[in-house]
């Protein structure tokens, strides 16, 4: 009775791994047994990139420049 019940844990075994190789690749199979290669370091964050209209001194600059008395520009006629 012992022997069954080790053939039957070494097929388990086995169909454990099968299954697992052919969802994940070689790859999954050597993490399973804990032989997974060495892990990339994650990518540093790209900085983020600051566009003229969201640069407070820019905008700041700009309403330097203005002249005083001048408003938006508005619709074409008014």
């Amino acid at each position: 009775m012992l022997k069954i019940l080790l053939v039957v844990a070494l097929v388990a075994v086995a169909v454990y791994l099968v299954v697992r190789a052919s969802q994940g690749g070689a790859s999954a199979l050597g993490r399973s047994l804990g032989r997974g290669g060495p892990k990339r370091p994650p990518k540093p964050p790209r900085p983020r990139v600051i566009a003229p209209d969201d640069d407070e001194d820019f905008l700041r600059d700009l309403d330097r420049r203005k002249p005083h008395g001048e408003e938006e520009d508005g619709p074409a006629g008014s």
